[in-house]
């Protein structure tokens, strides 16, 4: 059980850590979500999809439809993928969830989850399920020798790029007056309304800023994941585990549950694969028993 190479722990290491950077980006877009708007966004797995297929399709469709010279390069869908996404999830949020704000919780889930089924059986039906595959930028193509281990350099880019993301997120939720008036709208909405700050428009651009963040996370991962319609659906569950082991509406307990738990993962796989899919399941129940709240949660 511990004969084990120190290349292939790293190597695990290291794709536990990139996992991780998934897990900790898309928890964080669920946890701003939940935290500001109550909402339980079961469509974050569907969005996170979506986000790889318009990288993918800009890539490699739109040259065959409108000419060869004319293709969304990855830097491009970088930018535009999660706006769009965003964008759609504005439109979700005005057209559907406003009208489930005064209502139990469940109502919210069962939509977005509803969502989140129309999406994977759309892409389903257009792409099937046999999945597709999506180059690196020739930028950040080979790989690095550390002595120890060969590191790709596009995995090493997912990594800074999702900490990056966090950090800046973190910074503007936490440390800004923008997100000290989203704190102070969930809390006291109509006190806030009544200084004249627009309510229904913070709740709108939050909840597209929380989809959009799954939109980034899906289009890192299209050159490290098969993209399938069921991707986000695999890696949904993980993330609400995260979510709450983190502490319901916490970022920053997001953020680091995400990470320490995708390095538990690939610790697992190291020295007992059995139990790398239920290991992140066996410590939320510990947690949960611990601490009802989460790590970073706060006790009602």
């Amino acid at each position: 059980m511990f004969d084990i190479s120190s290349q292939a722990l790293l190597a695990q290491l290291l794709v536990g850590l990139i996992n991780g950077c998934f897990y900790a980006v898309l928890s964080m877009g669920l946890a701003i979500i939940f935290g500001l708007l109550n909402i339980i966004n079961f469509a974050h797995g569907a969005q996170f999809m979506v986000a790889a297929f318009l990288a993918w399709i800009g890539f490699t469709q739109l040259p065959l439809l409108l000419g060869a010279d004319f293709k969304i390069n990855f830097w491009a869908a970088l930018v535009l993928a999660p706006l769009i996404v965003g964008g759609l999830g504005i439109l979700l949020e005005k057209t559907l969830l406003k009208r489930l704000y005064h209502l139990d919780h469940l109502y919210g889930l069962l939509l977005t989850f509803g969502v989140a089924l129309v999406l994977e059986g759309a892409f389903r039906n257009f792409y099937g399920i046999s999945g597709a595959s999506y180059d690196p930028p020739a930028l950040l193509q080979g790989g690095m020798d550390l002595g120890f281990m060969f590191l790709p350099v596009y995995r090493a880019f997912v990594v800074v790029a999702s900490l990056l993301i966090c950090a800046v997120t973190w910074f503007l939720f936490e440390r800004t007056k923008l997100g000290a008036l989203l704190r102070a709208g969930t809390e006291n909405p109509k006190l806030l309304q009544a200084f004249g700050v627009n309510i229904p428009l913070m709740i709108t651009l939050t909840y597209g800023f929380g989809v959009a963040l799954a939109g980034i996370a899906g289009v890192l991962a299209a050159p490290i994941m098969q993209i399938n319609p069921l991707m986000g659906a695999n890696l949904l569950n993980i993330v609400f585990a995260v979510v709450v082991i983190g502490g319901l509406g916490s970022i920053m307990g997001a953020i680091l549950t995400g990470l320490a738990l995708g390095l538990l993962e690939g610790l697992t796989k190291v020295f007992y694969p059995e139990a790398s899919t239920v290991v992140v399941f066996v410590v939320m129940a510990v947690v949960l028993l611990a601490r009802p709240a989460g790590m970073f949660g706060k006790e009602a």
